[in-house]
Formats: structure tokens, C-alpha cells, sequence
């Protein structure tokens, strides 16, 4: 009898998790990721951010409680994450997020 291993897709919030996660990544080389008054290029924000995602285990059930819980700052200082673009301009990466998803799911408001 045949072996058959079956693989489960990923749930379609992991997906909108990790295509957040890459469009913060996209930004690399137009802004940098602030955080705790450190400056971040956007893959080492990604990586940061993954590794949030991963210690916040079963809290983390939608797209929104990834922003909730990970994208929008820091655990330790309680400080707001911020993307800083290279023209000067500066927004929440709360913001990003927020308007990132709305655009991937368009039924969130």
C-alpha cells in the first residue's frame, strides 16, 4: 500500500500575515523601519517581524491580531513601530499595515 502525505494549504490568514510581512520587506531600498530609536532596512524588519509572529503563538489567529499584537510596536518599550521614507515622510507601520490588508481584503473596513 502506497504511502500518501497530505499537505495541508496554508489558512488564507497565514497567507495575508506573510504578504504584510513582504510588503514591508518591498520597501527596501525606499524607507527604513524604526524601532526602539534604531534605524532597520526592510528585510531586517521582516525578519523581526516574522520572528514577533512566532513568539506570539495561538494569539495571533487573523491578519488583524497579527497587526494588533506584532506590526504595531514595541513589547519593551511600549514605543510605536514607524516606516520612515526616503523623501522624509513618516507613518505608523500600525497605518502601513492597516491600509496594507484593507487592500489585500477588501471586505475589511
Amino acid at each position: 500500500m502506497p504511502i500518501v502525505l497530505l499537505v495541508q494549504a496554508p489558512a488564507p490568514e497565514t497567507q495575508k500575515i506573510e504578504a504584510l510581512i513582504k510588503a514591508i520587506e518591498a520597501l527596501q531600498g525606499q524607507a527604513l523601519f524604526l524601532r526602539n530609536g534604531s534605524e532597520h532596512d526592510a528585510k531586517a524588519a521582516g525578519d523581526h517581524l516574522r520572528l514577533k509572529w512566532k513568539n506570539a503563538g495561538k494569539r495571533v489567529q487573523s491578519a488583524a491580531d497579527f497587526i494588533r499584537y506584532c506590526g504595531t510596536g514595541s513589547s519593551l518599550s511600549g514605543q510605536p513601530y514607524r516606516i520612515r521614507y526616503k523623501d522624509g515622510r513618516e507613518v505608523t507601520s500600525a497605518d502601513f499595515l492597516w491600509t496594507e490588508l484593507k487592500r489585500l481584503d477588501p471586505s475589511i473596513k
